[in-house]
């Protein structure tokens, strides 16, 4: 027996009920109010049995074998979807014609628990399997919602906003405190930040690919100018009459606008229709785009002829309160239906995903799947091969092995150590134990890696560091500290913070930690294993030639820092000393030849049973100077045995692998 889920028009409504073969089995939303139910998708059973070949294709899923941590992941997606099957659905689904109504993808799997709503909004087709690519993984964290507009529906859009609007209202009436995620395409991103205006005091966040909210610079400008004459040849049947060259480039025009030409084109009535619709729409978020109170990620596609996206993105960045802006330069328009394009792993590498208030970096956070992990690795190999590293750890019997052997696989685990300039270190660490062991670390890193005061600042783009929150960092805090070690995570702690990495002249390798221990508290209290390390090298990739000191004795370059410190998030009202009151600046590097880089981790401190450190703050001093020294130890020991390196050159180690191949590890001194 096959069933459906369905809706009202308002999504008032859910009720499972037998199907007939006959009958589609996917969740549908049908009519108008005192229409609700009369109407039900049917199709053949031929078409039946097409639908599910479509969508309901499994992907084969992977395990990633994580140590001290066990979760399902996914590959990129082996499903037999693709951009080929649109127009199939889009013809079915819009065979019925009536009004427009909410349906279910029926690809959507099993979700997590509290997963928030995703409402999606088509483009100018309308037909509402744009996200057709990405329903499956959505659909993991997600409870989706997709908006259907019949070919030859003519809703005008105050209509349409009403039935997202009502919508909208009726789930956060049942979810408060759960957010509501609107995700559009070009007219269905101009939709969502309406009824974005319209309810400022619902806690929405949208998703807009392309928005078009400005056409004043797009080729689109010259259409709707001859819409009523188009409209006039086209009753008399004159579309393909010579002359009208600007009629025969609709397929382009709605390919453009969310469409894929070639495969299914609207009639040329609709685009008309749909482009007045964007007109109006337009015309009124000029006056209301400052109600828009959401949290809002725009994306742009580079392929795209007709829309402005880059100018129109800065614009809206500007004018939007909580905006963040993601360029795909090397995507085509409509971005959804590309192949390669990924939104999922685009929501978790801004780190929009959040099922409260507001994000919590450990528990909404989702670990990367196997593609996602090689993905990284991919983008950062280069730098693992021109520096080497030596990883060097400690076992519990004292034993030192070039490896990570003498880390604990089972959580929770606090790695502590010194940093590195330009944090190349937690770079090299995160993926060399992705690499070598197998191991996620989650990484606790400056707030300013997460958030911005203000937008379009002089600090680098928050998008440099999307690849960070993809692979599990989260802010420094006490808070976010006790939850990772809660959930036995494995987390690496750098205690100089941003104080080691934009250093001084004469500071390299040197410890500016805080006075405060609370680390060690919060281990003892979870029973935490602490490995102190130690790393070295960065002397030999680059040269500080101008550090902060330099810089301010120069008064536009004093200003500069000025302001740079004054865009950045503080640290917490319990940071001190130079540590919470951190300058930002931008050092002048000089590049040298790759030399190698070191880490040495200590022997492993058990904090289990340790009520003393938790209660006694003098004890747990004496653990933080012990921590400290060992600490220490470790790069004083780097420091003296890197001299013996023969192969700490490049050019000796390319030489080593040119004879014994590049993928052969490459030796070091005699530990």
């Amino acid at each position: 027996m096959i069933t459906t889920k369905m809706f009202d028009f308002y999504g008032l409504e859910f009720v499972s009920r037998p199907l007939v073969p006959s009958m589609v089995s996917a969740s549908v939303v049908n009519g108008f109010p005192g229409n609700c139910f009369r109407r039900v998708l049917r199709r053949e059973t031929t078409s039946c049995r097409k639908t599910h070949i479509i969508s309901g294709a499994s992907s084969s899923v992977a395990a990633l074998h994580v140590k001290g941590s066990s979760f399902k992941s996914s590959t990129k997606s082996s499903s037999d979807l693709s951009s080929k099957n649109y127009s199939d659905q889009v013809k079915e689904i819009d065979e019925d014609g009536g009004p427009p109504r909410w349906f279910s993808p029926a690809e959507c799997g099993r979700r997590s628990t509290g997963s928030p709503l995703l409402l999606f909004l088509p483009g100018i087709d309308g037909d509402g399997h744009g996200l057709m690519l990405q329903h499956e993984r959505l659909g993991e964290i997600f409870d989706i919602r997709c908006l259907h507009i019949p070919v030859m529906d003519r809703t005008p859009f105050p209509e349409l906003v009403k039935l997202v609007q009502h919508t909208v209202r009726t789930e956060h009436d049942r979810a408060a405190k759960t957010p509501i995620y609107l995700v559009g395409e070009s007219f269905g991103a101009s939709l969502a930040l309406i009824v974005a205006a319209h309810n400022p005091h619902i806690d929405l966040v949208l998703i807009l690919a392309n928005p078009a909210t400005s056409l004043s610079k797009s080729l689109l400008q010259s259409v709707v100018p001859f819409s009523d004459m188009i409209h006039k040849h086209l009753n008399a049947g004159q579309f393909q009459a010579p002359g009208f060259a600007l009629l025969n480039s609709f397929s382009y025009l709605s390919f453009s606008l969310g469409m894929n030409a070639g495969q299914f084109q609207a009639p040329a009535e609709t685009v008309l229709w749909k482009l007045r619709m964007i007109y109006e729409m337009q015309s009124y978020l000029d006056s209301h785009l400052h109600a828009v109170k959401a949290q809002t990620l725009i994306l742009n596609s580079g392929k795209d002829m007709l829309l402005w996206n880059n100018t129109e993105s800065e614009r809206l960045s500007r004018m939007l309160k909580r905006c963040d802006v993601r360029s795909f330069m090397d995507n085509r328009n409509p971005l959804f239906l590309d192949e390669t394009f990924d939104l999922v792993i685009t929501i978790k590498r801004v780190s929009y995903y959040r099922r409260g208030a507001s994000v919590d970096y450990i528990s909404d956070f989702f670990p990367p799947t196997p593609y996602e992990v090689e993905m990284m690795l991919e983008q950062f190999r280069w730098l693992d091969m021109a520096v080497e590293p030596v990883i060097i750890s400690t076992k519990d019997s004292g034993e030192v092995v070039r490896d990570l052997s003498g880390i604990p696989s089972e959580g929770p685990v606090l790695l502590v150590g010194n940093h590195m300039l330009m944090v190349m270190d937690a770079i090299l660490l995160i993926f060399g134990f992705w690499n070598k062991e197998n191991l996620m670390i989650r990484a606790m890193a400056h707030p300013s890696f997460f958030q911005r005061l203000n937008n379009g600042g002089k600090l680098p783009d928050l998008s440099l560091f999307d690849v960070f929150r993809l692979s599990g960092a989260f802010p420094v805090s006490p808070t976010n500290l006790y939850k990772a070690l809660s959930m036995k995570s494995h987390v690496l702690l750098f205690p100089g913070g941003l104080r080691e990495v934009l250093h001084h002249k004469g500071e390299e390798h040197k410890m500016f930690w805080p006075a405060k221990q609370e680390f060690v508290r919060m281990a003892a209290r979870f029973g935490a294993t602490i490995v102190p390390f130690g790393g070295v090298g960065e002397d030999d990739v680059v040269q500080l030639l101008l550090d902060s000191n330099d810089q301010m004795k120069f008064p536009p370059l004093k200003a500069f820092i000025e302001e740079l410190t004054g865009e950045a998030v503080r640290l917490g009202s319990d940071a001190e000393g130079e540590i919470g009151n951190q300058i930002f600046y931008y050092p002048v590097l000089l590049p040298k030849l790759p030399g190698r880089v070191y880490f040495r981790f200590g022997k492993p401190i058990s904090m289990e049973g340790r009520e003393d450190v938790l209660t006694d703050k003098e004890k747990a001093n004496e653990m933080y100077l012990e921590i400290q020294n060992e600490v220490q130890k470790c790069i004083d020991y780097l420091k003296e045995n890197r001299e013996k390196d023969p192969y700490r050159n490049l050019l000796a180690r390319l030489a080593y692998q040119g004879f014994n191949g590049f993928d052969s590890q490459v030796p070091t001194f005699d530990i």
